[in-house]
C-alpha cells in the first residue's frame, strides 16, 4: 500500500512535478480482470483516474501481456494516479494496487510474477484541501494572479502552477527574461485539510536583446534571416517581441520549423537569441477543382517557389480555367497570374510584391481579353490587421453591347483586412473583414472608384460547439466613370456560388444606358447553420442567401433582388472540408422549381 500523506516540506510540490513527468513514459499493460474503486469520489474524477491508469488500457493488438509488464504498469500507476488526485485538490490520498492480492509496491522488479489474473486498485481520496496561507512575491507591477489563489479557496496543483506562471510572466513582461521561483514552502495540515503556500520569486536582471544567431539554414542568407525576423537588438526584452520575430520567419513559408530561444546572458544583461531553423522544400505544386450545375467545372493549378533568391522571395504562378460545360454562358474563362513577393522590404512587417495577369473572359454579355501589371506594399499592423497599397496598369480589349473597344487605365488599389478566424478554410470561430478601395483613371477617358466590403462572422454553441452559425455580408459600389470606360467585369452582378446559391450564375444585373448589364451597387447577405454529426467526419449545413443589385452605386436607380435556400453536406479532410451544396431559388417564378448543385473544397465562406 502506498500512502501519499503530505508532509510540511518542499517534497510535496516536487512529487507533483515528478508524477507529471511520468506521463506516457511506461508501456501499457493489462491483466485479465482489472477493478478500480474510489468510494465517494466525484464521477468526473473517477473517469479521469480510469482514463489515466495504465492497467486499464487495452494492449496493442497482437501483443502478449506478461507479469513483468503488469507489475511495471502498476508501479507507474501509483505516481500517475496521485498526480490526477493532486490536480483535483486531494493532497492526502491513499492508493492500494494489488496484483492477485499482493501490493504492487512490495513486489521486487526482479521477482515479478509470471502471470497476473486479477488487479485491484483501491483509492481513498481523503478530503479536498483548501488554501490557508497564500503568499507569492515579489510581484511585478500590474501582475494579475488567478482569482482562486486566496485563503480558504479550493487548492489544486493547476492553480499553484498558474499562479507561479502568472508571477513569472509578470516579470518577463518587464524585461526580466529569466525570472523564476527562488524558494517555496508548501505545508499540508492534516486533518484540517489545509495547504499553506509561500513562494518567493527571483526576478533576475532586466535583459537586453543581443544578436540573432541563425542555425540550421541551408539556402537562406543569414543577413536576410536577421532582416526578416526584425529582432529589436539593443532594446529591453519582451516576450511579445521574441514571439513576433518568430512569427515573421514562420510567415514567409520558407521554413518548415522555427524556434527562437533566448541564450543565457553573454555580457552582463545582454542575451543573444538562437534561431533554430529547418527549411521547407523549395517548390510546391497544387491543384483544385469546383463544379456547379450552372457555372460548370472550374479547374485550378499553381506552382510555387519558396526561396527564389536566397532571401525568402516567393514566386508563384496560378492558372484557372472555368466555365467548362457551363450551362449559363458563352464559353470558357481563363486566367494566368504570376506573383513575386519579397518580405521585410522597408520594414520587417512590410512585403513588396509585383503581380502580372493575363485574362480571357467569355461571358453571356461580354468578352474581355486583358493584361495587367501591379506593384504593391503590404504592411502588417498587428497579428490581425493588414493594410495594402499599390499602383497598377491594365489594358483590356472588350466586346459588349457598346461595341468593341480597348481601355488603358491606371489604378491605385488600396485595402485593409481584419483576420482572426481560427481556420480560414474551415472557420469555427472568429471574424473576417476586408475593405477595398480602387480609384482608377482611363487614359484619354474618365475616372472613378470601386469600393467593396466583405464581412464574415462565426459563432459556435452547444456541446463542444458542434453547432455553428456563420454569417456574411457583402457590399459593393462603383462610383464615377462613363460606362464606356468601365470594364464589364468591374460592374456588379449577383447569382452563383460566391453570392446567391440557388440562382443562376451572374443572373441578376441592371440596365445601364438602356442595355442589360451589371449594376453599380450590390448588397449580399448569407447565413449558414453548420452542425457536426456526432464523432464522425461528416457535417450538415442549412443555408440562405440573398442579393440586391442597383443601377446606382448607393442603391439608387432601377434595382432588383433575388434569394436562394438549400442544404449541404460536409466531409472533413486534412486539406479542408469537401463541400456539396444543393440549392433552389427562394424568389421569383422559379422558386422551388429548379435545383443547383455546387461541389468544392472548403466552406462556402
Amino acid at each position: 500500500m502506498l500512502s501519499a500523506l503530505p508532509r510540511p516540506t518542499l517534497a510535496l510540490m516536487r512529487a507533483v512535478l515528478a508524477t507529471v513527468a511520468l506521463l506516457g513514459l511506461v508501456p501499457s499493460a493489462i491483466a485479465q480482470d482489472v477493478l478500480l474503486r474510489a468510494p465517494g469520489a466525484p464521477e468526473d474524477l473517477v473517469d479521469r483516474l480510469r482514463a489515466n491508469a495504465l492497467l486499464l488500457r487495452s494492449p496493442e493488438e497482437g501483443t502478449e501481456r506478461t507479469g513483468d509488464d503488469i507489475t511495471a504498469a502498476a508501479r507507474a500507476d501509483y505516481g500517475r494516479l496521485i498526480g490526477i488526485l493532486y490536480e483535483h485538490g486531494y493532497f492526502a490520498p491513499v492508493i492500494a494496487i494489488r496484483l492477485d492480492g499482493r501490493e504492487a509496491s512490495d513486489i521486487s522488479p526482479f521477482a515479478a510474477p509470471a502471470q497476473v489474473a486479477r488487479v485491484e486498485i483501491e483509492i481513498e481520496t481523503g478530503p479536498p484541501f483548501r488554501l490557508g496561507r497564500a503568499e507569492i512575491g515579489p510581484l511585478a507591477e500590474n501582475t494579475i494572479l488567478p482569482d482562486g489563489f486566496a485563503p480558504d479557496q479550493p487548492v489544486t496543483t493547476p492553480l499553484l502552477q498558474a499562479t507561479t506562471r502568472a508571477a513569472i510572466d509578470g516579470w518577463a513582461a518587464r524585461g526580466h527574461a529569466f525570472a523564476q521561483v527562488g524558494a517555496q514552502r508548501i505545508t499540508a495540515r492534516n486533518p484540517a485539510a489545509i495547504l499553506d503556500v509561500a513562494i518567493a520569486m527571483a526576478p533576475g536582471p532586466v535583459i537586453t536583446f543581443g544578436d540573432l544567431v541563425p542555425q540550421g539554414q541551408d539556402r537562406m542568407r543569414m543577413d536576410r534571416i536577421v532582416e526578416i525576423a526584425g529582432l529589436p537588438t539593443g532594446e529591453v526584452y519582451t516576450p511579445a517581441a521574441l514571439e513576433r520575430a518568430e512569427e515573421r520567419l514562420r510567415d514567409t513559408g520558407t521554413f518548415a520549423a522555427v524556434d527562437l530561444r533566448l541564450q543565457q546572458p553573454r555580457t552582463g544583461d545582454i542575451s543573444d537569441v538562437d534561431a533554430i531553423l529547418a527549411e521547407a522544400p523549395l517548390r510546391r505544386l497544387g491543384f483544385g477543382a469546383e463544379v456547379g450545375s450552372d457555372e460548370g467545372l472550374q479547374l485550378s493549378a499553381y506552382w510555387l517557389h519558396r526561396n527564389l533568391l536566397g532571401g525568402a522571395e516567393r514566386l508563384r504562378f496560378d492558372l484557372e480555367i472555368s466555365g467548362i460545360q457551363e450551362l449559363e454562358g458563352d464559353g470558357i474563362d481563363a486566367e494566368l497570374r504570376g506573383r513575386f513577393e519579397r518580405p521585410a522590404t522597408i520594414t520587417p512587417d512590410t512585403t513588396w510584391a509585383v503581380e502580372t495577369a493575363l485574362i480571357y473572359l467569355q461571358e453571356p454579355r461580354y468578352t474581355i481579353e486583358g493584361f495587367g501589371l501591379e506593384s504593391s506594399l503590404t504592411h502588417q499592423l498587428s497579428r490581425t490587421v493588414t493594410v495594402e497599397g499599390g499602383i497598377g496598369l491594365s489594358y483590356s480589349v472588350i466586346d459588349d453591347g457598346l461595341g468593341e473597344r480597348s481601355i488603358l487605365r491606371f489604378t491605385l488599389p488600396l485595402s485593409a483586412t481584419y483576420e482572426n478566424r481560427d481556420d480560414p478554410v474551415d472557420p469555427r470561430g472568429g471574424a473576417y473583414a476586408e475593405l477595398t478601395l480602387t480609384p482608377f483613371q482611363v487614359i484619354s477617358g474618365t475616372g472613378g472608384a470601386r469600393v467593396t466590403l466583405d464581412g464574415r462572422g462565426y459563432r459556435g454553441f452547444g456541446e463542444a460547439e458542434r453547432t455553428r452559425l456563420a454569417a456574411r455580408v457583402q457590399v459593393g459600389g462603383l462610383f464615377g466613370g462613363d460606362l464606356v470606360d468601365i470594364a464589364p467585369d468591374d460592374l456588379l452582378y449577383s447569382g452563383g456560388s460566391g453570392t446567391v446559391r440557388g440562382q443562376a450564375y451572374r443572373s441578376l444585373g441592371a440596365l445601364q444606358g438602356g442595355r442589360p448589364s451589371g449594376g453599380r451597387g450590390f448588397l449580399g447577405l448569407s447565413g449558414e447553420l453548420r452542425h457536426d454529426i456526432g464523432d464522425t467526419d461528416f457535417g450538415i449545413v442549412g443555408f440562405a442567401d440573398a442579393g440586391y443589385i442597383s443601377a446606382g452605386a448607393l442603391g439608387d436607380g432601377a434595382s432588383d433582388w433575388h434569394a436562394g435556400v438549400g442544404i449541404g453536406l460536409r466531409y472533413a479532410t486534412p486539406f479542408g472540408p469537401i463541400r456539396v451544396d444543393l440549392a433552389t431559388p427562394a424568389s421569383g417564378d422559379s422558386a422551388g422549381r429548379e435545383a443547383y448543385l455546387y461541389i468544392g473544397i472548403g466552406q462556402a465562406f
